[in-house]
């Protein structure tokens, strides 16, 4: 990201979620209350499943990094999109706007590739049990956790530096809360060109790849659970698989809402709505999804809460 930019503009102002002043506390109280609730969710989960030595499995090993990359990302974003909402601060940096999209690039797609990883892994627990332990193996879960990270910095970089190319001479106002791609192409005054043809190529390419892999994954997870005879068994692997399904369906789907269309035909409200999905809700709903369904985190909790009461 050290290419020399040839922007004007010094700083950019948030135009906000919304520009009516009867909605501004209202909306400051809510997304200041589910910030609270998904950094504590995330941050719990995580500390349950590293005190927890019955957590210990590559499932919830899965799970903690996704719970890291959900805090982050949505750290990146909500701290600043609080400030606005007050509307005490609603400028930022050249600089600030290229990191906090650096950062949110990294971390978004990181998901992408987090749910792809839980979904082999569910692949390989149903279809595969007895080989489970050997397959995904300490040293495997390390690996494709570092190939998620770094598949994320590397598009985070190319996306940052070909954004640094982009001469902003003119408006200042990002219709956006946030330093977003699409909102930032549409207030460039060079050719956006590449840019808008890396967000097809990059983001088609993540997209399928990594959708590629939960479909191929849960058809075979399907085909194994139609197999098995017990009525028990069979709603415990599909309690399992709803849980990820929904969280996926619900990840992708606002992702693809919002990046896999040409950024002419976007609405400014789709935008933000669906940006508001992935940003502030699903980084909330993911704990939930995957740990107050599930007994062994539930257990795991209690056991902790009970050894706390009683040192």
């Amino acid at each position: 990201m050290g290419v020399r930019n040839q922007s004007t503009v010094t700083e950019f102002l948030f135009a906000g979620l919304t520009d009516q002043p009867e909605l501004q506390l209202p909306f400051f109280c809510l997304f200041l209350g589910i910030y609270v609730v998904t950094a504590m969710g995330n941050l719990g989960m995580i500390s349950i499943i590293r005190l927890s030595s019955q957590l210990h499995k590559p499932m919830y090993y899965f799970l903690s990094r996704l719970s890291f990359i959900d805090f982050c990302y949505s750290s990146v974003i909500t701290p600043k999109m609080l400030a606005g909402f007050l509307g005490r601060d609603k400028a930022i940096s050249y600089s600030g706007c290229m990191t906090q999209l650096f950062f949110f690039c990294i971390f978004i797609i990181s998901e992408c590739y987090m749910l792809a990883a839980m979904a082999y892994d569910r692949y390989v627990a149903i279809c595969n049990p007895l080989f489970y332990n050997v397959i995904m193996s300490p040293r495997v879960c390390s690996l494709l956790v570092a190939a998620v990270f770094s598949v994320g910095f590397t598009d985070a970089m190319i996306h940052g530096g070909f954004m640094l190319r982009l001469t902003f001479c003119e408006s200042n106002i990002i219709k956006h809360y946030f330093c977003d791609i699409v909102p930032l192409i549409k207030l460039s005054c060079s050719s956006t060109y590449i840019d808008e043809l890396l967000i097809f190529v990059i983001g088609g390419f993540n997209m399928v790849a990594t959708s590629m892999t939960i479909i191929t994954s849960y058809a075979f997870i399907l085909s194994s659970i139609f197999c098995i005879h017990s009525k028990e068994g069979r709603s415990k692997a599909f309690s399992t698989c709803s849980s990820h399904l929904t969280a996926v369906l619900v990840f992708y789907g606002s992702l693809m809402s919002m990046y896999l269309k040409p950024t002419s035909s976007s609405s400014l409200t789709q935008e933000k709505v669906s940006s508001v999905f992935y940003t502030n809700v699903i980084p909330m709903l993911n704990p939930l999804i995957y740990s107050l369904r599930n007994k062994e985190v539930k257990n795991s909790l209690m056991k902790l809460l009970r050894r706390k009461i009683s040192s």
